[in-house]
């Protein structure tokens, strides 16, 4: 998991202090935040690390299914049931059992998911023996559990034993300044594994990663990542290489910071102006078009510096020089 800002900082910690407990997690965030890689670092993190990890989601099997996929069968419970089979749970023995989507579980399975979380002890379908099993369940959802309670869709008491511990994944939207590590970290994987030399975006396209609203959270990214190394026809990922949905891109759009210049003498900071882009392409090639240095001359985050390219309409061309984009001005 990669992520810099105080709402990632504050997960990272939790998830350090929570896999020291052995009680269950409930992790809640919109749907592509990382809900399962949360769980599985709270996993790998735990004392329960050479165990198994065993992970079902729960709206992704049928209702007629899922008893018997979570908690197993006996042979001769119901017809095609020709042996014995061995459900979610017992897989998870001296491990961790993650349920996604935890609110779309039926609820006349609730009882059984409760008695296990209670007694530590489940019932295959069809059998009449007990089965002691020792996992800890960490639990996820997207909806409001609380609304789910109201409309009869979830046990109370079930809810309460899985909320010990509780986990908010926030929506890449309020991850300021994580949106350019992840995009930056995810096209070095992706061109890696595509084999296709795409190193970076334009200040343009980094602008419009900034900016979108991103309602498919870090599922989208990647998705829109992987797209792009495929349509970029060089080695910069360019805005029409994005295809990203333009509605967006507007109303989501985050308020910009004035941008500022640090006088060279290091005294105080004065509002960017008309002398903006020179002291940009300055710094730029002063520090060899190395964007964290240049970041830091200018006194500006990385963010920042990505939005004041595409103000002045500075771009990058393929050999990183710097190559002005505006058109040459007419001759006296």
């Amino acid at each position: 998991m990669v992520g810099e800002s105080p709402a990632m900082l504050e997960v990272f910690d939790q998830i350090r202090r929570f896999a020291a407990c052995d009680v269950p997690v409930l992790i809640t965030g919109e749907s592509g935040t990382g809900k399962e890689l949360v769980a599985r670092a709270i996993h790998h993190h735990s004392g329960r690390a050479a165990g198994p990890f065993i992970a079902l989601n729960c709206a992704a099997v049928p209702a007629t299914l899922i008893a018997s996929e979570l908690f197993g069968y006996e042979k001769g419970a119901f017809t095609g049931a020709t042996a014995r089979k061995h459900g979610h749970v017992e897989h998870a023995q001296g491990g961790t059992l993650f349920l996604d989507e935890i609110g779309d579980m039926p609820f006349d399975l609730q009882g059984l998911l409760l008695r296990f979380l209670q007694e530590g002890e489940i019932l295959r379908v069809g059998g009449r023996r007990p089965i002691k099993i020792d996992a800890r369940v960490v639990a996820a959802t997207n909806v409001r559990l609380r609304e789910a309670i109201t409309a009869g869709k979830l046990r109370e008491d079930l809810y309460y034993r899985l909320n010990v511990l509780t986990i908010r994944l926030p929506p890449l939207r309020e991850r300021d300044g994580d949106i350019e590590i992840l995009a930056t970290c995810f096209l070095r994987e992706i061109a890696s594994e595509q084999g296709r030399q795409v190193h970076g975006f334009s200040p343009a396209a980094m602008d419009l990663l900034l900016n979108y609203g991103w309602p498919g959270n870090v599922r989208e990214l990647i998705a829109t990542i992987r797209r792009a190394v495929v349509l970029a026809d060089r080695p910069l990922i360019g805005v029409a290489d994005l295809r990203l949905e333009p509605e967006q891109t507007g109303p989501t759009e985050r308020p910009r910071p004035v941008p500022v210049r640090r006088r060279p003498n290091g005294t105080n900071l004065e509002p960017a102006s008309h002398t903006e882009r020179g002291a940009v392409v300055s710094a730029l090639e002063a520090n060899r078009f190395n964007m964290t240095r240049t970041a830091r001359a200018l006194g500006v985050s990385r963010a920042t510096l990505y939005r004041m390219l595409h103000r002045n309409q500075i771009e990058l061309d393929q050999q990183f020089l710097v190559r002005d984009s505006l058109p040459a001005a007419p001759e006296a």
